[in-house]
C-alpha cells in the first residue's frame, strides 16, 4: 500500500482518526508520518497534549513521587510517568484523562469486540450445594456430605 500523502514511498503508519462520529483512515510512510507529527515519540507526545491541560491545577498541587520525586506537571509535560508510584500519587489527577483516552478508568481484559462470547459456567448458589448435600447424606457418601457443607458454611459466612 502506498503513502497517501507522497504517493512514493511504502505505508508504514496507519492513523484511524474519529472526529464528531466520522471515521477517518491515513496511510502513511515514516518520512510523511513523520512531518505530520506522527514519528516514533507520537504517543508521547500525544499524552503530553493530552495532559498539558493539567498544569494550573499542578502549580497549586506542588505533590511530589515519593519514589521518583516527579511533579505533576513533571508528568503533564513529557506525557510519561516517572515510576510505579506515580499512579498511586497522582491517582485523583489522572484518573479522568485515563478515562478520557480509554473510556474507562478499570481494565477489563484484551479480548476484542469482534471475538466469539466465552460462556462461563455457572456457580453453583447455596441452594444447589444444599440439594447435592441432601443427595450425598442419602446416599451415604459423608465425606463429600461434609465437603459440601464447609463450602455452604463459608458461602453463607460471605
Amino acid at each position: 500500500m502506498l503513502c497517501e500523502k507522497c504517493g512514493k514511498n511504502h505505508a508504514t503508519t496507519h492513523i484511524k482518526t474519529v472526529v464528531n462520529g466520522i471515521v477517518r483512515e491515513y496511510n502513511l510512510c515514516s518520512t510523511c508520518a513523520a512531518q505530520s507529527g506522527y514519528g516514533s515519540n507520537s504517543i508521547t507526545g500525544m499524552l503530553a497534549s493530552m495532559l498539558g491541560d493539567m498544569t494550573p491545577q499542578a502549580v497549586k498541587n506542588q505533590k511530589c513521587c515519593s519514589v521518583c520525586g516527579a511533579t505533576f506537571s513533571d508528568i503533564a509535560h513529557s506525557g510519561k510517568m516517572g515510576c510505579g508510584e506515580c499512579y498511586k500519587t497522582f491517582n485523583d489527577e489522572i484518573l479522568p484523562y485515563l478515562k478520557r483516552v480509554h473510556g474507562a478508568t478499570r481494565h477489563v481484559g484484551k479480548i476484542p469486540n469482534r471475538a466469539p462470547l466465552v460462556v462461563k459456567p455457572k456457580e453453583k448458589t447455596v441452594e444447589d450445594l444444599r440439594q447435592e448435600l441432601a443427595r450425598m447424606v442419602a446416599e451415604e457418601k459423608y465425606e463429600q456430605a461434609a465437603t459440601l457443607r464447609d463450602k455452604i458454611k463459608e458461602m453463607e459466612g460471605k
